[in-house]
């Protein structure tokens, strides 16, 4: 994907998403801004790990 069509599906997805929780994205965003980039691919790989093992954590959590 190209970065204009990045924005375009990101806008897509902020435009339905609740307003309580864009407040929340935009400080994520800018957080994530000030970070070095190997920091923020560490954030990213384990947020796909994460996401990838839910299942199995919320087993484990129980």
């Amino acid at each position: 994907m190209t970065k204009t069509e990045i924005q375009s599906e990101i806008q897509k997805v902020l435009d339905s998403v609740p307003e309580t929780v864009l407040k929340d994205v935009l400080d994520f965003l800018k957080e994530l801004k000030e970070q070095p980039a190997d920091k923020t691919r560490l954030a990213s790989n384990l947020r796909q790990i994460l996401a990838d093992d839910k299942d199995l954590l919320e087993k484990l959590a129980q």
